[in-house]
């Protein structure tokens, strides 16, 4: 799966015990308890995920920019995200927003299948190559307005958006199994809540998770030009 680069690159750089640390002090101390979601941030390496220049960078506590207006999250809500899905590995995921692939990669070695969209074509391709050259094979990408969600594999049951909405987008909730789980962040342009949502019997439950800010999530669903600032009501 990781590249042969992962274990060591021309200075010497120890990415196995950057991982260790990262896992140590920015998740676990943060209460990210389950065992396979620390695992899967151990194995896969994000420096791989980020430009050259950037790799020393990888595993710090913050998000950094991939282009074209993206990023790649935070270690640790990488990890809140991951964990709130409660994956078992039997699941079939959709990702909206697919950025650079670091967060399907992760989601791959705790689902059956993952189905990611991406509406940058350059940062689909990318991510596309990417995941494919690092052995991530249970990983499908699509170019595609990602705020409707992914109809053709529905329902999932887990769905994550890896982008700031307004409001949850409608085709969300219509995807997502009964008992499946939908994590998001809602709000307005500059600070979002993390929401995990539960489809029951009779609805949907919602519980925040944490703040967090994201980019906005653009298309239909999302954000557009005409778009209020505003959080609307769902």
């Amino acid at each position: 799966m990781p590249d042969p680069r992962d274990k060591q690159d021309v200075a010497g750089t120890d990415w196995d015990a950057a991982r260790r640390e990262m896992v140590v002090r920015q998740i676990r101390a943060r209460g990210i308890q389950s065992e396979r979601v620390l695992a899967a941030m151990r194995a896969v390496p994000r420096h791989l995920f980020v430009s050259p220049e950037q790799a020393t960078e990888a595993y710090n506590d913050t998000p950094l920019p991939i282009g074209g207006g993206q990023t790649i999250s935070q270690p640790y809500i990488v990890a809140a995200i991951s964990e709130a899905l409660s994956l078992e590995g039997d699941e079939d995921v959709l990702e909206i927003g697919a950025g650079c692939g670091y967060q399907a990669a992760v989601l791959s070695l705790l689902a059956r299948q993952v189905t990611s969209i991406e509406a940058v074509p350059a940062l689909a391709a990318g991510a596309r190559e990417r995941l494919s050259r690092l052995g991530f094979r249970n990983v499908q990408v699509i170019e595609a307005d990602g705020s409707a969600g992914w109809p053709a594999g529905a329902p999932y049951r887990a769905i994550l958006v890896s982008a700031a909405a307004p409001r949850v987008p409608a085709p969300l909730f219509e995807q997502l199994a009964e008992g499946g789980r939908l994590v998001i962040p809602v709000g307005d342009r500059e600070s979002q809540e993390l929401q995990r949502i539960v489809r029951t019997k009779g609805g949907f439950d919602t519980e925040v998770i944490c703040g967090c800010r994201f980019v906005p999530l653009m298309g239909h669903f999302g954000w557009s030009g005409n778009a209020s600032p505003e959080l609307p009501g769902t």
